[in-house]
């Protein structure tokens, strides 16, 4: 039997995980990273989620911004011992994360803490991290510099979002490198004069409302942020490098409806044009067709259970009523399913992955998820 996408990442020490929202990517990394770790890997899980969904899954009321390791006994518990493997998780606080960048930047202690302590950087420092994507990747390339880790998971925003993660180291340079804030940084205030009258009056205006500091702060932010120009576009570079190596590989998540199915298509595309390595899909809730494709079947259907299973001949018709809706989903699930499959092409590997009893919300969820995912361990 296939070991899944454990065959998939054989090679791999990064896997992105990619994909629209509302389609079991938080979990599907979860799953994935348990079941790696079961077969004997260090490995850690990143969510970018704020919602604390991946926490939850694992028992947790929370995770930070470090990696946390897993009591393996929760696993042990629900059937999936890691034995020598190690699980570890976070979720990423993109703010303390670009702090942690600006200090390791930083040439010396003093101008970390002016840095971290201007008010213009408390209040900008989100939208100079060039968006919470920036932030995960980084912390993800720091994460790949410690060789204790077999392999990183990373769970992405949904797929449109994630292209805005693949470009953000570019956007991150581009934002360094503009006109803009090229002059702010060869004028300091008189750079601020430069921008034009309307620039002049709103910072009037901030000068009144917040003091007439505002403009000493705005001075001095641009003025320590020139010193660590350099090193931020060296680590974008590297950012980018991280996401183009061999041993980095792009997963696929998706559900079986057409929308999301574009969306994955979508993201294939502008994975291929930017020359990034995707390992295979996987279709979550896929509904399985209980009638093997025989539609015939659903004519009789209430007759014969009435005879073999005793029902009177009105709960017959709503239980065969149940099975004609299960089976025309199943049909359309096959149909975007097989549509997928073509778009992706036949060097693209495709698991599907049946609609569960129950969603996906605990350890033991997790466990289920995994076993379809990693069928058999080695």
């Amino acid at each position: 039997m296939s070991g899944g996408v454990a065959d998939w990442l054989a090679d791999t020490r990064v896997c992105v995980v990619g994909g629209s929202g509302g389609v079991g990517k938080t979990t599907s990394s979860a799953a994935l990273a348990a079941g790696m770790a079961a077969r004997g890997l260090t490995v850690a899980v990143v969510t970018i989620d704020p919602a604390q969904r991946l926490a939850t899954a694992l028992g947790l009321d929370e995770l930070d911004n470090e990696p946390r390791r897993i009591d393996p006994q929760r696993f042990a518990d629900a059937g999936m011992p890691l034995g020598d493997g190690e699980l570890w998780a976070m979720t990423l606080d993109p703010k303390r994360t670009f702090d942690e960048l600006i200090a390791r930047l930083s040439p010396d202690a003093d101008t970390r803490e002016r840095i971290l302590a201007n008010r213009v950087y408390r209040e900008l420092s989100d939208a100079i991290a060039g968006s919470q994507e920036f932030t995960a990747v980084a912390k993800l390339h720091e994460l790949a510099q410690d060789e204790r880790w077999d392999l990183l998971v990373l769970d992405t925003p949904p797929s449109r979002n994630a292209l805005d993660f693949l470009d953000a180291p570019d956007r991150l340079r581009a934002f360094f490198e503009g006109r803009a804030l090229q002059t702010l940084l060869r004028g300091g205030g008189a750079g601020l004069r430069l921008l034009g009258r309307g620039t002049g009056l709103v910072l009037g205006l901030l000068r009144r409302v917040t003091g007439a500091e505002l403009l000493s702060d705005l001075s001095d932010f641009f003025r320590l942020l020139g010193g660590l120009l350099g090193g931020f576009r060296e680590r974008a570079e590297q950012v980018e490098a991280l996401l183009r190596a061999p041993g980095t590989a792009f997963l696929l998540v998706t559900s079986p409806e057409r929308e999301p199915i574009d969306e994955a298509l979508f993201f294939q595309r502008r994975l291929r044009s930017a020359g990034m390595a995707l390992c295979g899909a996987i279709v979550n809730r896929v509904h399985v067709d209980e009638l093997a494709g025989d539609d015939g079947a659903l004519a009789d259907l209430p007759a014969r259970l009435e005879d073999a299973a005793g029902l009177s001949p009105a709960l017959a018709k709503q239980v065969a009523a149940a099975f004609a809706d299960e089976h025309a989903l199943a049909r359309r699930d096959a149909a975007n399913v097989a549509h997928l499959h073509a778009r992706l092409g036949a060097g693209v590997p495709l698991l599907q992955v049946p609609l569960l009893d129950e969603d996906v919300h605990d350890v033991a969820g997790l466990v289920r998820l995994g076993a379809k995912l990693l069928p058999k361990a080695p």
